[in-house]
């Protein structure tokens, strides 16, 4: 379970939750602009744009969870289980492997408009990436700075939907997601005044009950509302320290704690890392589970013009700053 959000103020701000019970060893990993993309039915791209995210690297190829590139584009997959279903290899398209996505769309495109483009003659197909990793059920949200879409690949084909709120978590389907907004359209961050009765008087006892409603469960169409009003509502000045602590403040509304969604016997699922990627300036941030001490990889500060990886470990551990 996931939840990914945008947000945007002098610059533009993408990053997600990544909710499960285990790791797969991740790493912050940039892609430079010369690393050899060889992508499974669409041959090889040797020059491309620069990506930066996080990835399980294996066998040296980056299988992005999230990432951005040098462009300003950001991406990010999420789980769709039960509902995700990828096509078999077919002639004149573009066949392209679910694990490969994400590379094959920063690779090559500077802006959602770009990416309508390519999406139109892509088919999303069901090779996985090897035996150990089978194919992962997932939807993904695409955004730049003016815009966001869902794309999701179910039975009946691929779907590309506006994404007005740039939010999205796990199921039901996006449009599903977003038709449940409706339920929520009486709330607000202003006090709430009796419209229950013109003959009752009655007042609001509290701070906050304007929001009165939200729901505050784990379940992603929860979720989906959840951080859907958290973003729409959020004001922060246009600085970098104060855009990023509001974003974090943001998916800090839907963060999973250690007990209280349980997987299986004994396993419960909690948010190890919280990313959140200045796309206009090519940062990616992050905290983990164990360490809220946030902490930050330039991509610029890099060789782009490389030709291998660059990795670099999640730092765990919680930092405590002590003042005496």
């Amino acid at each position: 379970m996931c939840t990914a959000a945008t947000y945007k103020t002098k610059d533009f701000y993408f990053g997600r939750t990544l909710d499960y019970e285990f790791s797969y060893g991740d790493q912050i990993t940039i892609t430079p602009r010369n690393y050899p993309f060889s992508f499974r039915h669409a041959g090889t791209k040797q020059t491309h744009y620069a990506i930066i995210g996080m990835a399980h690297v294996a066998g040296d190829y980056p299988l992005y969870y999230d990432a951005i590139n040098e462009k300003g584009v950001g991406m990010a997959g999420l789980n769709f289980v039960g509902n995700a279903a990828y096509a078999n290899v077919k002639p004149d398209v573009t066949n392209v492997a679910q694990f490969e996505f994400i590379p094959w769309i920063l690779s090559q495109c500077a802006s959602v408009a770009e990416v309508r483009t390519l999406l139109s003659h892509m088919n999303l197909v069901n090779t996985p990436f090897s035996e150990q990793f089978p194919l992962a059920q997932l939807h993904w949200i695409i955004s730049d700075e003016t815009a966001s879409i869902t794309v999701e690949s179910i039975a009946d084909g691929l779907h590309i939907y506006d994404n007005p709120v740039g939010v999205l978590t796990n199921n039901p389907p996006f449009p599903q997601q977003m038709f449940q907004l409706n339920n929520y359209m009486h709330l607000s961050s202003k006090q709430p005044v009796n419209t229950f009765a013109d003959d009752l008087t009655l007042t609001a006892y509290s701070r906050g009950m304007g929001a009165l409603g939200l729901p505050g469960d784990l379940s992603s169409a929860s979720r989906f509302a959840r951080v859907a009003f958290t973003k729409m509502n959020s004001i922060s000045g246009d600085s970098e320290t104060e855009s990023i602590s509001q974003f974090f403040h943001i998916l800090g509304s839907v963060d999973q704690q250690r007990g209280c969604c349980e997987v299986t016997e004994g396993k419960y699922e909690i948010t190890l890392y919280t990313s959140c990627c200045n796309a206009t300036k090519g940062i990616y941030y992050y905290t983990t589970y164990e360490n809220h001490q946030i902490s930050a990889v330039d991509m610029h500060r890099e060789n782009l013009d490389g030709t291998t990886l660059i990795c670099y470990p999640v730092i765990q551990g919680e930092q405590i700053h002590f003042q005496n």
